[in-house]
């Protein structure tokens, strides 16, 4: 029989666990044989309990076990059945009570996990079943605490404690499936095929690294001895969807659109249905399983252009296809050795198809106008072997590869054909035009690539459980973009009265040229990631466990030559954590630990930093020009080809990319919780967590410390050379040296190290969270499930990290915030990613054996808004003629540096000739969305199941950001677009669900 029992820990051992793997850990008498068998696959371990009665098993596979305990071949204290989770300790006691040949099952085990250090929520397979939720990895994670979506310009992603949406990391089966150009989302899989899927927030040990966010790792399911099958139909009718909100231009602008429909949003239809099956079984009882998974989603999504969009191919029909499929196999050679291979294939095709659309009245044409075929995802491929080498020593190795194509191929594309612009003014009515509606692609053959491997090795010796491992992940990508047709394209112009020089190049007054403009950047990329650790984690007494571990990484960036840009070795990362088993039975847990976490650049900084790149103009006259494709004809050369920037396909000198010694993105974590349980049915618990963001890359375009540099060193200042600011990739707040190509004092022209000090640079890095988590927890108990978490934390500071939600800029750790000074005016704040007050709520409840029903409440305060403008303030720049401000310089680089920053955009924290200080602009709505759902298992189908989830169910729609620029063209100049809303969140939907498993 089972019964209800608190059972005491009296110095529990555990080690930090692999993301795919748990633990079983407790005490025995001393010299007790330990039987571990896993009720699923049949396999056995025994180990043997210290002389102080301690053991543990790790490196476990996610599922049940029975547990017992003997002494000379007899057992003692009863078997245990237990459930073992992901990266957590299970606890079994046998010391507590004589409990003869009782059973206590899984549930009524202690739920305070006291070997954990960390902070994370585990969302089981049951859960995500049960609750009504997004089938999505990335938007299950919102259900954790300190989780909230990230800006909706940055797609299917999610910010972590204040982090930027680039800065997390996903794992499956425990190798790394983060996007690898932007680190931005991840590889997904079939849905169904989670068996757990983990959100850690905070704290993990040094035995992982590469997320200053947050992690979410994903354990796959696996066959046991017992074939299973199944199928699973979900469908979401765009007919049962509530009615869009319509997106207008804000009130009180002023503009001449203020109030205007922006965004007519009952054009969307969206209608998508998803079906898939399984099967898991032995393929050899107790020794070989395997499980296959396969989900395939049909998705149409319609909808017409905003005001001003394109009238000829403005409304647009998408159809999606993604078929993902699993397939998983475990081969346990012996009770000793484990093999494991997962296979993912993640692929979406995507066709658009473009017509006419008349905004007015919101009709569209029938004759196909333009479209794009889309190509993205590819496979992975894991594979990790297990050994337990004796009682106390274990072996882990893993070895995994992903392979990801992007390819893009627009409508009507002919290679042959070249695109024509016409600029001539007399021309602006009738331009001329080609057989090529295309100018630039991106890469038709860009792709990702990553392989990677880790060794760990697991040693008990006596009072501490050793760790140590080395790590190594390497991602490559191909991006960029390219001319169409042969790789160039014709723009015509038109010369004023006077003449025109162009590059050097003089045309004659009063007449006609052509430009063959060629522009291409891009290639391929690399970054190789090493890592080892150590972690000691040490049981000080029967209640007090210390965890002692250090992280060494390395990154290296390379650019298109396979040359080394950026490198960053021996970054120390520190993790120091404890728990305090209050009481010694489990049910009170004090914990905290303190942790540096580094973070390396993805690969699309190399794209535009370190890239080569071609961007040329030869200029011709003509005499006449083809009346079918735009061609000039009796072409004569002026001169070329030119290029303003001297790009001519070279990757620029990788010591001139970066700052010297450059310092990694990294920051400092501290974290104190408690966890109690309250009785036998409730759990409850607090945690303080504090981030600091200790340093960032970002690049900055501002030349005058090199300017003042050459003043001071007496180098002459070219007064027909514009010292345009190229952009370099530079530690913000902290003291700098550049490599610069400039002719020092003597003459030389080899490069000369320039310093860009934190005061000339006027710049500084800050980006801090603070939060108190608290939360309630009713653990299943075969009726019912609940948790509520309350979140109140402060995210502020400058920087949000590698990205800028301001204005929903993607350029990862290429931002516009650090480009120079005057942007960091006014710019401390609330930081786009605070939310003061987040609550969550979920949970299930078995009515009875064929009801069962659900709900999840996410309520969050609104994003902090601003107005963002054109530079008015004090200091700063130089009016044409004028000397630099501190003195030095010349009237040109004065000039020119008036010239060039004046007109460099409305992004400073100035809007109508006032400072406006970054969130002054008040906040985006309080934001509620609850669900439900209702599920029926009719007794007369067993196996049968029919499920409906109703999302939203209040239909809030919310704005969740809007546009922060408020001038355009000029001081005072009103952007139309000024505080209009980007996206709401989504209308009230309702899914349908069937299964049936046998």
């Amino acid at each position: 029989m089972a019964i209800g029992l608190a059972l005491s820990l009296v110095g529990g051992s555990a080690v930090a666990q692999s993301r795919s793997a748990g633990s079983i850990f407790g005490d025995a008498a001393a010299g007790s044989q330990i039987k571990i068998v896993n009720t699923d696959t049949g396999q056995t371990r025994t180990i043997t309990a210290d002389a102080k009665g301690r053991f543990r098993a790790s490196e476990l596979q996610i599922g049940n076990y029975t547990v017992t305990a003997s002494n000379n071949g007899e057992e003692t204290g009863g078997s245990r059945s237990v459930y073992v989770g992901a990266a957590g300790g299970t606890e079994v006691d046998f010391v507590a009570q004589e409990l003869g040949a009782v059973t206590v099952s899984a549930n009524q085990l202690p739920s305070i996990d006291v070997s954990r250090v960390d902070t994370s929520t585990e969302l089981s397979a049951t859960i995500l079943r049960n609750v009504p939720v997004a089938r999505d990895i990335t938007q299950a994670a919102v259900l954790a605490p300190s989780v909230i979506p990230a800006d909706s310009r940055y797609g299917n992603s999610v910010s972590f404690g204040g982090a930027a949406a680039s800065e997390n990391a996903y794992y499956i089966n425990g190798y790394p499936v983060t996007n690898a150009l932007t680190n931005i989302g991840s590889t997904t899989l079939p849905f169904d095929a989670i068996q757990s899927e983990q959100v850690l927030t905070g704290g993990y040990s040094a035995r992982y690294g590469r997320s200053t966010g947050g992690v979410i790792s994903v354990v796959t399911k696996s066959g046991s001895n017992e074939w299973k099958f199944g199928a699973t139909a979900t469908w979401t009718p765009e007919s049962l969807r509530a009615g869009r909100r319509n997106i207008y231009y804000a009130n009180d602008t002023g503009a001449s659109s203020a109030g205007l429909l922006y965004s007519d949003r009952g054009t969307i239809s969206d209608n998508s249905l998803t079906y898939g099956a399984y099967a898991a079984g032995p393929l050899i009882k107790d020794r070989l399983f395997v499980y296959v998974s396969g989900e395939w989603t049909d998705r149409n999504y319609d909808a017409g252009s905003v005001r001003g969009g394109s009238p000829t191919q403005g409304y647009t029909e998408s159809e999606y296809k993604s078929p993902r499929w699993l397939a998983k196999i475990d081969w346990n050679i012996n009770d000793s050795n484990m093999l494991e291979f997962t296979a993912i294939s993640d692929k979406t095709g995507q066709s658009v198809d473009n017509f006419a659309w008349n905004f007015a009245d919101s009709t569209h044409g029938t004759n196909k106008t333009g479209g794009y075929r889309y190509k993205d995802g590819g496979e992975t491929y894991i594979g990790k072997f297990t050994s337990y080498l004796t009682d106390n020593l274990t072996l882990s190795a893993m070895y995994g590869k992903q392979d990801n194509v992007h390819y893009s191929s627009p409508f009507g594309y002919n290679p042959n054909d070249v695109a024509v612009t016409d600029s001539r003014p007399a021309h602006s009515a009738n331009p001329v035009t080609g057989l090529q509606p295309y100018t630039t692609l991106s890469d038709p053959e860009a792709y990702d690539k990553t392989d990677g491997y880790r060794v760990d090795l697991e040693w008990h010796l006596g009072d501490h459980d050793l760790s140590f491992g080395y790590d190594v992940s390497n991602s490559e990508s191909q991006a960029g973009t390219a001319m169409t047709g042969p790789g160039y394209s014709w723009i015509y112009y038109h010369t004023d009265d006077g003449t025109t020089e162009q590059g050097g190049y003089t045309t004659a007054p009063n007449s006609d040229y052509v430009d063959q403009y060629v522009f291409t950047n891009g290639g391929k990329f690399k970054v190789e990631q090493k890592a080892y650790y150590a972690e000691d984690r040490w049981q000080l007494t029967d209640r007090w466990l210390l965890s002692l571990g250090v992280r060494n990484d390395s990154f290296t960036n390379y650019n298109s030559d396979g040359v080394a840009y950026v490198e960053q070795k021996n970054q120390w990362a520190p993790r120091l954590g404890f728990t305090w088993d209050v009481n010694g039975d489990s049910t009170l847990k004090i914990y905290g630990n303190a942790g540096r976490y580094f973070l390396a650049m993805p690969l699309n900084v190399a794209v535009r930093g370190a890239a080569g790149s071609t961007y040329t103009e030869t200029y011709y006259t003509f005499t006449g020009i083809d009346p079918v494709t735009g061609a000039p004809q009796g072409t004569a050369l002026i001169g070329g080809p030119y290029s303003s920037n001297n790009e001519f396909g070279q990757a620029p000198d990788p010591r001139t990319v970066a700052a010297q010694n450059l310092k990694s993105h990294y920051q400092d974590e501290f974290i104190l919780g408690m966890q109690q349980a309250i009785g036998s049915d409730w759990n409850w618990g607090a945690r303080l967590q504090y981030r600091e963001l200790k340093s960032a890359i970002d690049d900055q375009c501002d030349n005058r410390p090199m300017l003042k540099y050459m003043v001071e060193n007496n180098i002459a200042i070219d007064p027909n050379y514009s010292y345009s600011p190229d952009c370099r990739l530079f530690n913000p707040g902290e003291n700098n040296v550049m490599l610069l190509d400039i002719p020092d004092a003597a003459g030389s022209t080899d490069l000369v190290p320039v310093p860009y000090s934190k005061e000339d640079m006027g710049m500084y890095l800050k980006r801090k969270y603070i939060g108190l988590d608290l939360f309630l927890e009713h653990p299943f108990d075969g009726k019912w499930f609940g948790r509520v978490d309350y979140t109140l934390s402060h995210n502020y500071g400058n920087d949000e990290g590698q990205l800028n939600s301001d204005i929903g800029q993607g350029d990862v750790s290429q931002t516009v915030l650090f480009d120079h000074k005057e942007l960091m005016e006014y710019g401390g704040g609330n930081l786009p990613n605070d939310r003061r007050h987040v609550v969550k709520a979920y949970g299930f409840y078995q009515i009875n054996p064929e009801w069962r029903t659900g709900a999840a409440l996410v309520a969050r305060t609104g994003r902090p808004k601003q107005c963002l403008g054109y530079y008015t303030g004090a200091g700063g720049y130089n009016p044409p003629g004028a000397p630099n401000a501190d003195g030095t310089g010349t009237t040109q680089s004065g000039q020119e540096f008036w010239e060039t920053y004046l007109s460099y955009g409305p992004y400073y924290h100035y809007c109508g000739g006032q400072a406006t200080p970054r969130g002054a602009n008040g906040r985006t709505p309080v934001d509620i969305q609850l669900s439900l759902n209702a599920a029926y298992m009719p007794n007369w189908a067993p196996g049968l199941a029919f499920k409906v989830d109703v999302f939203n169910v209040l239909n809030k729609q919310v704005a969740q950001n809007v546009t922060e620029i408020g001038e355009n063209g000029g001081v005072n100049v009103v952007y139309s677009s000024r505080d209009r809303v980007i996206s709401y969140g989504a209308p009230r939907s309702v899914r349908f669900t069937i299964n049936y498993d046998f």
